[in-house]
């Protein structure tokens, strides 16, 4: 797209040519929720979230119905530059949350050359991993964002990728040991699964146009919380956060375990990093122990990291506990966090305020239609761990 339309955009957006900084935003713990919605937020929602109490919103729009091949970007096989009905849609999406007080950190799930698997078959996508060419592309990308959005008064940040995956299909297994996952990185440093690198490239690009807007960066192997151990160190930028995802044990917490004749329980054995391990209030302590201690051993501020998704399938009859487990580890962490999910109409999961029960017909009637999510929402048993934090002035 040509900068003149862009500005146009902007101008008729009403965002100020100027960014403040927003790193200050960060420097008090902030909690809100993930909206990875199929429909792009209404205002309702927004108030809803916000009337909860949460400051933030993790914003994602790859399942929004995209102008081309891909919402924003045209086409991640070869970008061209962004797509303006799509802009246009984002911008209106971000004036919403801030008519309602919500900070956005705005989060795509695919980048030039790494499609989200959702929307490319159910396939993992690794061409960005093999070839850099498409970090160029990327970085063309986050440069064309940073342009357009620059100033936009909801913005807290950019969440560069969402989950990334590098070691996936490169030779290093998922939760190996750090001293496995140095020798992998001493190996691919330079290369293009070097995932410090790709992240350097992609910063630089935005401060090109936007030295304030601070930029949020996610762990490999899917935002692992052990997966920032063999990082060298941080960026040379002061603006950046760094974030890890929890939904460990994920063979307990995740929608597999459903089906099982017998669901793994939480607390109890559950199988991780190739064996059997007992996982409970303390364990769930010790694993995001590891992004705490990291930050610590290269004096990073614990304000610059973020738990930017966690959750559980809220039918597990151990949802709850586990939400309050890894919560209260947050709590004592003074942690940015942001839970998964808020009304998610594409799949209710994680969504609590639905309680413990399955959705009616009605639900998935009206994702066959393309229609708005029709389920009430209340604050049930299963969010209580949540809805406590977030509502302001009550105490953990």
């Amino acid at each position: 797209m040509q900068h003149w339309i862009l500005a146009g955009l902007i101008a008729l957006a009403g965002i100020p040519a100027n960014a403040a900084d927003l790193i200050d935003f960060w420097d008090t713990p902030r909690h809100g929720g993930n909206s990875f919605n199929r429909l792009p937020p209404d205002q309702a929602y927004f108030d809803a979230l916000k009337g909860y109490g949460a400051s933030w919103v993790r914003l994602s729009y790859d399942k929004w119905r995209p102008a081309e091949r891909d919402f924003l970007l045209g086409n991640v096989d070869d970008y061209q530059g962004l797509v303006a009905a799509d802009l246009k849609q984002l911008v209106e999406v971000l004036d919403r949350a801030h008519a309602a007080g919500l900070k956005v950190v705005i989060t795509p799930l695919s980048l030039p050359g790494m499609r989200w698997a959702q929307n490319n078959e159910n396939r993992f996508d690794d061409r960005l991993w093999q070839d850099k060419r498409f970090w160029a592309q990327s970085a063309r990308f986050w440069r064309d964002v940073a342009q357009a959005l620059k100033g936009h008064p909801a913005i807290a940040a950019y969440n560069l990728i969402n989950e990334p995956a590098p070691e996936k299909q490169g030779g290093m297994a998922e939760h190996a040991e750090l001293a496995i996952m140095k020798q992998w990185y001493a190996r691919e440093q330079g290369g293009s699964r070097d995932l410090p690198a790709l992240y350097r490239q992609l910063v630089a690009a935005i401060r090109e146009v936007d030295g304030k807007t601070p930029v949020m960066l996610d762990a490999g192997w899917y935002a692992a919380a052990d997966a920032f151990g063999y990082w060298p160190g941080v960026l040379q930028d002061e603006r950046v956060l760094y974030s890890v995802h929890m939904y460990e044990p994920y063979a307990a917490t995740s929608a597999p375990n459903l089906a099982r004749q017998q669901p793994y329980a939480y607390p109890g054995p559950v199988p991780f990093a190739g064996r059997s391990r007992q996982w409970d209030a303390e364990r769930v302590a010790n694993y995001l122990q590891q992004p705490v201690d990291w930050a610590d051993a290269i004096k990073l501020p614990r304000s610059r990291l973020v738990v930017g998704e966690f959750g559980c399938m809220r039918r597990l009859p151990g949802c709850r506990q586990y939400l309050e487990d890894v919560l209260t580890v947050l709590d004592r962490q003074q942690a940015h966090w942001a839970f998964y999910s808020f009304r998610e109409d594409s799949w209710d999961g994680m969504d609590y305020e639905l309680g413990s029960a399955k959705v009616p017909w009605a639900y998935w009637q009206a994702i066959d239609n393309g229609a708005s999510d029709p389920l009430p929402r209340k604050a049930t048993v299963e969010f209580e761990p949540i809805r406590r934090r977030l509502q302001p002035g009550i105490s953990p």
